[in-house]
């Protein structure tokens, strides 16, 4: 497997990828990072759940995505990369994104850990903008 320098650029291509295929389940390279994206995504409903599943090279985590009605709509419409290695992108409590008007979410990278924008917001503390999900 290829090892890419951004790790949450290759998670969300490859829910999208997945969620494309209709998939019912992704595998990503665990990190701390990913996981905790994984965590954000499920406790915000765009994904069913995650688990870790050992993989030749250290741990992988297997997400399993969700879609609606019998046409399968994936509930994840659009994952989009904000912060990039090569630009950051960093915003005060204050200039938090709004996605979508609240519909959708914003993953940020805190003091606290990695959290959703509301809840950044509600924390009244800002960090790194990872990405959009809706």
């Amino acid at each position: 497997m290829a090892h890419t320098n951004d790790t949450i650029s290759d998670m969300l291509t490859r829910i999208r990828n997945a969620t494309l295929a209709r998939k019912d389940a992704v595998t990503l390279p665990s990190t701390k990072m990913t996981r905790n994206i994984a965590r954000v995504l499920t406790e915000e409903g765009f994904v069913e759940g995650f688990e870790e599943a050992d993989a030749r090279l250290g741990k992988d985590i297997v997400l399993s995505l969700k879609y609606k009605g019998k046409h399968r709509k994936p509930i994840i419409t659009k994952l989009q990369r904000v912060s990039r290695p090569g630009l950051r992108v960093y915003k005060n409590r204050k200039d938090l994104p709004r996605v979508l008007g609240g519909i959708g979410i914003a993953i940020i990278s805190t003091s606290s850990g990695i959290m959703t924008d509301r809840d950044a917001r509600r924390s009244g503390i800002g960090g790194e903008v990872l990405c959009y999900v809706y």
